[in-house]
């Protein structure tokens, strides 16, 4: 569950335009599905080459750091270092023996978790997991020391200790107060040797995975090729994996369905209807459908500008007709992806409740009405409004690789604000540049990407958290209210489950209010995988057990 943010990459490519069925509209599936064809490792053979695509060249590994937030760098990171939990299709998280014999909240005055490691687990310069790497990590994340450039201190700030128990491999996590989403902390260890420092936090993690611990390990990183190579790890003490290679392949995002169609990698998303068509028709093809914790927004930069003023924010909510832009990314499509009501939760999941409110339906005269209360002068049909002389011109910022779907969208969101005299123009930019260098530096006035795998709602503490002075944390439009994180922090405190949902919930409603961001919809996970490719595809809610995927002998 390589939580992160994602762009709205292109997956129709320079291929062939093949022919392919019309897609048949159906209901989406269900919270907890998956297509992953499940299969028995004994029915696999050993060996074979996995080959994969990612969106860029990953430039920062470490998954905690402010510029590591990209899911692709995320995943991989998962893939060869502890994973202490694995999430089920339901999404929940149990212990992963290879790694942690056990985890339990052993006292609640002051509340307490004890880890119990296992004693086999080693990283790759030979040293045991122990308490010294939570220690680590704990003092790296936590916000008390601002030299480490951190993405999300949420969790690791409410943890009072972290000490050794009976042995090294015993941790003793003392919390200040109770905090419900504990087993999300620590959930993929780093080690201490990486970690202790600032320069080893913000630097070490460049271009390179300074030392791994899990089944596989990276054999080569190559930046001319564009590639990375997993391989298993031969010192691993758990089940041996499958597959003898896993190629990761940074390529041009509108190449990804050609590449797939060439042989060049063995699964792509087909969540265009450009693509899904070509896939669908490919030979030696399955079309592997699940319902992942993935949504499409709108950011609002507030740091300036127009967008500074909450009413102009709360405007673009009300004249944009959201329905019509998931009718647009769902055409072609096997069903049309539902609109999303919360920044939170995905529809099905509990605690799903619309709080969008007014300010997430469609409006245009309500829309109007706050452009006049700001000031903004309405100048006729088709001419943006002005205020000091200046024209209401916002910049969309898009990667240049965004899928075609991104572009109507834009064109259609672009159409909805002229009529309320809103201009919107286009900027597209560099795929490798899109988060570095626009989106993380606050670069745009408007822009849209996909935040993905938030099963724990607390894990998006960081999205809506005040700045404080240059760290904006995750909250790249750079909105927020003491209220909102007062909300967020009682709700990650709360060990009652329903307790913290309605504590999401009251702090969603205000979110909307404040026009931080405009949900669009939950993003379909449609997948074109290569016939014969076991345990891996769709996986919902669930994480990848990459020790399991291989192909049918």
């Amino acid at each position: 569950m390589a939580a992160g943010v994602a762009l709205l990459l292109a997956l129709a490519g320079c291929g062939s335009s093949g022919g392919g069925q019309a897609a048949k509209q159906s209901a989406p599936p269900k919270t907890e599905a998956q297509g992953i064809n499940p299969q028995p490792l004994d029915k696999l053979r050993q060996g074979g080459t996995f080959k994969t695509s990612i969106q860029q060249w990953i430039e920062q590994y470490n998954p905690n750091q402010v510029d590591g937030t990209e899911g692709d760098g995320q995943a991989i990171v998962q893939m060869v270092e502890p994973s202490l939990f694995l999430a089920d299709a339901q999404g929940v998280s149990h212990a992963d023996p290879d790694f942690l014999l056990s985890a339990a909240v052993t006292s609640t005055s002051p509340q307490v978790v004890t880890y119990k490691l296992n004693p086999k687990a080693k990283w790759s310069d030979g040293k045991q997991l122990s308490w010294l790497d939570f220690q680590a990590m704990w003092k790296a994340l936590n916000g008390t020391d601002q030299a480490y450039q951190v993405a999300d201190s949420s969790g690791y700030d409410q943890i009072g200790s972290v000490e050794q128990g009976a042995d090294p491999q015993e941790v003793k996590v003392t919390f200040k107060q109770s905090y419900g989403d504990w087993q999300r902390l620590f959930r993929t260890l780093l080690p201490a040797s990486a970690y202790s420092t600032p320069d080893e936090f913000n630097k070490g993690w460049i271009e390179k995975i300074p030392v791994t611990g899990a089944a596989f390990k990276i054999g080569s990183y190559n930046k001319t090729t564009q590639t990375v190579i997993a391989v298993p790890d031969p010192d691993w003490w758990g089940t041996k994996p499958k597959l003898d290679k896993i190629i990761f392949q940074a390529l041009g995002s509108t190449a990804s369905t050609s590449a797939y169609l060439s042989g060049e990698i063995d699964y792509t998303s087909a969540v265009t209807p450009e693509a899904y068509k070509q896939l669908s028709a490919a030979p030696n093809t399955d079309i592997r459908t699940g319902s992942r914790w993935d949504e499409v927004h709108l950011t609002l930069n507030g740091a300036g500008g127009p967008l500074a003023d909450v009413r102009v924010r709360q405007a673009i909510g009300e004249a944009i007709d959201r329905h019509i832009v998931a009718t647009a990314a769902g055409k072609g499509l096997p069903f049309t992806p539902p609109v999303l009501d919360n920044h939170f939760f995905m529809p099905g999941q509990q605690g799903y409740q619309d709080n969008a409110g007014v300010y997430g339906t469609y409006d245009p005269a309500a829309a109007r009405k706050l452009l006049d209360q700001a000031g903004w002068q309405d100048n006729g049909a088709g001419k943006p409004r002005t205020k000091d002389g200046k024209p209401l011109t916002l910049t969309y910022v898009l990667s240049n690789g965004s899928a075609q779907t991104s572009f109507d969208v834009e064109g259609i969101i672009a159409q909805m604000l002229q009529q309320v005299g809103v201009q919107l123009k286009l900027q597209k930019v560099p795929d490798n540049d899109f988060f570095d260098k626009y989106v993380n530096k606050g670069s745009f006035d408007i822009t849209s990407f996909r935040n993905v795998d938030e099963i724990y709602a607390s894990m998006l503490y960081s999205t809506f958290q005040q700045p404080t002075g240059s760290q904006v944390y995750g909250n790249y439009g750079r909105i927020g209210s003491a209220q909102v994180d007062q909300l967020l922090t009682r709700a990650g405190s709360a060990t009652d489950p329903a307790t913290a949902r309605s504590l999401y919930n009251q702090a969603d409603q205000l979110i909307w209010q404040s026009g931080h961001s405009l949900e669009l919809y939950q993003r379909p996970e449609i997948l074109a995988v290569r016939k014969g490719l076991a345990n891996f595809g769709a996986t919902g809610l669930a994480d990848v057990d990459y020790t399991k995927i291989g192909w049918l002998k």
